[in-house]
């Protein structure tokens, strides 16, 4: 029989399982994943279909992905709030999980999703709030319990299971829409949402933690329990906090890596977004054809790209992993938009788009773990939190761009555009990661 009392033997505690480690940041990513591919690939491309305008479509984008954009909101009042009988991050992550299942059902209003953009994108856009709540709360939870060693391969499979759960909400979703309707579209994507939170319920973050809340003061605690919150839960003001991520933030060496990395996020969904319509409106692409080979064999190089890439970083460093990866994205996006003309052969068009999928998962394994090793010790959640902020506003703005200035240039242009940009991050990055390494070292 199932207690909610805590246990120190109890076998789903992430601080005492690598395992566990894997398969539940694995599975909290999928979850991130799934409404995101049902948005921004399934129904995007449905719209892209049925004759929406670009720019509606980009503007759809943009609403649907704008809270997460504000993460850093969340980021202080995760680590402010933090002294739980249920753990410091898990209470975040459990009520931002049931707040999402709730918004989501808000779909189930919209019956016809071609006619209705604006309440659609709204609709969405209430999802996204508590989706990004429960994002930085997982993030938190990431870097509180992975160890450092750990982080190449634990965040490849974050990244994996966020791209398989893109993949489903693309692929499995696309055909949702066109068989079964919208309304049962949405509905199972609430019904696989209540379904995580349910499995995320039953976990620990650390031995001696509550299952259920204790509205007590004074909760029963074991002397390991006890000995084990001290010194891991602090209790920082608010404007230490804050004091403390902008001078995280503002540092020179924060500035360089991440304004890099953002700028190669954008050069992604720059592309991306402009690609995906020219294979519907200019090549006469099914929408569905399109939101399938996304979610089947792009997600699978994405996946395997991810886990493959988590190994490499742990092996290589992820700095240099960085440089390698930038580079490649910049000579891809170059080199194939320079060859626009072949895209009218089909199997020049698939090849294309599938290793688009590449960049992404590429790109995040690397930087993810050099990001979180110049996070400010005290504030960790917070700094990494708005730095995935601005990686998912980086997304934003590309897709708003890219709907927008297709009404004026064409896809190649676009894309061409983003191959300079990715140069100019792969450039910033490789002297930045040098002249860091080098003081480094002459200060050993």
């Amino acid at each position: 029989m199932l207690t909610a009392l805590p246990t120190s033997n109890y076998p789903l505690t992430l601080s005492r399982s690598r395992w566990l480690r894997y398969v539940v940041f694995f599975y909290l990513y999928i979850m991130q994943g799934v409404p995101a591919g049902f948005s921004l690939t399934a129904l995007a491309n449905y719209l892209t279909a049925e004759g929406v305008s670009p720019s509606t479509i980009g503007s759809f984008a943009a609403v649907v992905g704008l809270p997460w954009a504000f993460q850093f909101i969340w980021g202080p009042l995760i680590d402010r709030y933090q002294n739980s009988s249920m753990g410091r991050r898990k209470p975040w992550v459990i009520s931002a999980q049931c707040l999402a299942f709730l918004a989501s059902l808000g779909l189930l209003f919209v019956r016809n999703p071609t006619t209705n953009v604006s309440t659609l994108a709204w609709f969405f856009f209430g999802h996204s709030i508590f989706a990004a709540v429960q994002d930085a709360s997982v993030d938190a939870m990431a870097i509180s319990v992975i160890p450092e060693a750990e982080r190449g391969r634990v965040n490849a499979f974050m990244r994996a299971g966020f791209l398989i759960g893109t993949g489903v909400g693309a692929a499995v979703f696309s055909q949702l829409l066109h068989t079964y309707g919208f309304f049962n579209a949405a509905l199972f994507q609430s019904l696989c949402l209540l379904a995580f939170t349910v499995l995320t319920f039953f976990i620990r973050e650390r031995p001696g933690e509550r299952l259920l809340p204790s509205f007590k003061r004074q909760s029963v605690e074991s002397p390991s329990t006890q000995i084990a919150r001290q010194g891991t839960t602090p209790d920082h003001s608010f404007r230490w906090l804050f004091s403390e991520l902008f001078k995280g933030l503002f540092a020179r060496r924060s500035v360089l890596l991440f304004g890099s990395v953002v700028a190669a996020y954008v050069s992604i969904s720059l592309f991306m977004r402009a690609y995906n319509y020219h294979l519907i409106q200019k090549l006469g692409w099914a929408d569905t054809s399109v939101s399938i080979l996304t979610g089947t064999y792009g997600m699978l190089v994405a996946t395997g790209v991810a886990l493959m890439g988590g190994y490499i970083a742990d092996r290589i460093s992820p700095r240099r992993l960085l440089v390698i990866v930038l580079a490649i994205v910049a000579v891809y996006l170059l080199s194939f938009n320079i060859m626009s003309a072949t895209w009218i052969q089909r199997e020049v068009a698939q090849t294309g788009l599938v290793a688009l999928y590449f960049m992404d998962p590429g790109i995040s394994v690397a930087a993810m773990p050099v990001l979180m090793a110049i996070c400010r010790k005290g504030v960790e959640g917070s700094q990494f939190t708005t730095y995935m902020a601005f990686v998912n506003l980086s997304d934003i703005v590309g897709s708003f761009i890219a709907g927008h200035a297709l009404t004026y240039v064409s896809a190649p242009t676009i894309g061409l555009f983003a191959g300079g940009l990715a140069a100019v991050a792969t450039v910033t990055i490789f002297f930045t990661v040098r002249h860091y390494t080098l003081r480094d070292t002459k200060s050993i």
